[in-house]
């Protein structure tokens, strides 16, 4: 009997029913996903998938403290659940008291559809998407240009038990395009990404005339050196940035003095002016087009989250507001070490209080600069100061009074994301993007083009 014969909130009430610790917490992830990938103006694979995921969290009192285990196995049967069970209560029994250990958290709430099915994605998401993209196609090799990429969705179900009382369900759809346009010879490369929920607002034609019109600036190349140059950052290069402070941005890590956010001496840079715009970085679990799960979901402690929050209820979250830092990542158990306000992470971030001026109208409205296409490779040099390193990738373009007037070499990059916001010139329009660095881990992002007087181009690179 395969784990599937039985519905994912009938798998986790047997668990629960299983259980012998003091305390369990089942995660049950219904997943499926549908794809096309294309190369060469032609699809080349598609295929749907389904899939199940279970995760046993058992806690165990002791005269010491709460331990926790912690179990995850995919394509379980019915007859395995047992078996997992007292896999994690004995991880709990052999394990130390966990630092993180809290009450579980006990508010009865009750999802109205935990006993429905699961929901599920089909190759119907791309019924519209996939004859637009053939369009897209013949339109490109008619104008003597290749596209390459894929298209992704995925729906997963999460199913969220406890033994104290909570039944929470929640659907996250997720899906991905990335799209690449080069020239016959292979010189010239241009992307494009979008994040959606349903691909019902991506539009293939106007990807490959955005990309087509990149290629075009590419006929003309320019060579740069190193330096420090006044440069557009286009949304997606900013999710990049943003994203990885996000993730670098724990209240616990800043209060022991690790991190950019925290002072010299002790404390956080909680109430500091970061910059001098009116930005507010933000995450909100209801952000219309990027909702994501409204309670906590976490399959494992860490720095910044605990299987003891679990089923822990999310809201409207300010991590930076008129500039100024207003929280830090914090799970119940480090706010109450750092006497900073509770603030579990959110899966999706905004930026916004910039300007209205769309990324063409920043480019009409440049004296000489470049304009960015993405970022790629980044990795972090400094956390103290949050030094991040990274390449260009897919085109950078020279603007000269208004215009873009070629494409220059790739650079390496050497910038804090913290930084950067303390000399940001001016903000764009905020709108939904697609980290291409963090696409595969953070899709639900929705940033403005930034303008930054003095970008660190640090070397160039030699790639396309």
């Amino acid at each position: 009997m395969s784990s599937r014969t039985n519905k994912p909130h009938e798998i986790v009430e047997r668990a629960l029913g299983l259980s012998r610790a003091d305390g369990c917490v089942v995660i049950a992830d219904e997943e499926s996903t549908a794809n096309l990938r294309w190369a060469g103006n032609a699809l080349t694979t598609n295929g749907v998938t389904r899939g199940r995921t279970l995760t046993v969290i058992a806690t165990v009192d002791g005269k010491e403290g709460t331990a926790s285990g912690v179990v995850s196995r995919s394509a379980v049967t019915v007859d395995e659940l047992a078996d997992i069970v007292r896999a994690a209560e004995d991880a709990a029994r052999s394990a130390g008291p966990a630092e993180d250990a809290q009450p579980l958290v006990d508010t009865g709430t009750v999802s109205a559809d935990f006993t429905e099915a699961p929901a599920e994605t089909t190759s119907d998401v791309f019924v519209d998407f996939a004859p637009a993209l053939g369009e897209a196609f013949a339109r490109a090799r008619a104008g003597g240009r290749e596209l390459y990429g894929f298209a992704n969705h995925e729906m997963t179900s999460s199913y969220l038990g406890t033994s104290t009382g909570l039944r929470l369900r929640h659907d996250q759809p997720n899906g991905t395009l990335e799209l690449n346009a080069k020239s016959p010879d292979r010189t010239r490369s241009a992307w494009a990404g979008r994040a959606t929920r349903d691909f019902k607002d991506v539009d293939p034609a106007a990807l490959d005339a955005e990309l087509a019109t990149r290629l075009g600036w590419a006929e003309r190349r320019i060579e740069l050196p190193a330096g420090r140059y006044e440069t557009l950052l286009p949304p997606s290069a900013v999710a990049d940035l943003l994203i990885y402070q996000y993730w670098s941005s724990g209240a616990r890590d800043a209060a022991e003095g690790r991190t950019v956010f925290a002072t010299p001496g002790g404390g956080t840079r909680v109430g500091e002016k970061l910059s001098e715009l009116p930005l507010t970085l933000r995450s909100d679990p209801a952000e219309p087009g990027l909702e994501s799960a409204p309670f906590v979901l976490a399959h494992a402690s860490g720095d910044d989250s605990s299987v003891f929050d679990n089923g822990l209820p999310l809201g409207p979250t300010d991590w930076l507001r008129d500039g100024e830092l207003t929280r830090l990542l914090s799970t119940r158990h480090s706010a109450g070490l750092t006497g900073l306000p509770l603030a579990p992470g959110v899966d999706n971030l905004i930026l916004e209080g910039g300007g209205e001026r769309s990324l063409d109208e920043m480019v009409a409205a440049t004296e000489r600069g470049l304009l960015l296409t993405c970022l790629w490779y980044i990795r972090e040099v400094d956390p103290a100061t949050l030094l991040l390193t990274g390449l260009t990738r897919d085109g950078v373009y020279l603007v000269e009074n208004g215009e873009v007037v070629g494409e220059v070499n790739n650079f390496r990059f050497n910038e804090s994301p913290v930084g950067l916001l303390g000399r940001v010139s001016e903000a764009g329009r905020t709108e939904k993007t697609l980290p291409r660095e963090w696409g595969d881990y953070f899709t639900r992002a929705a940033m403005p083009a930034l303008r930054v007087p003095d970008f660190n181009m640090s070397s160039v690179s030699k790639g396309v």
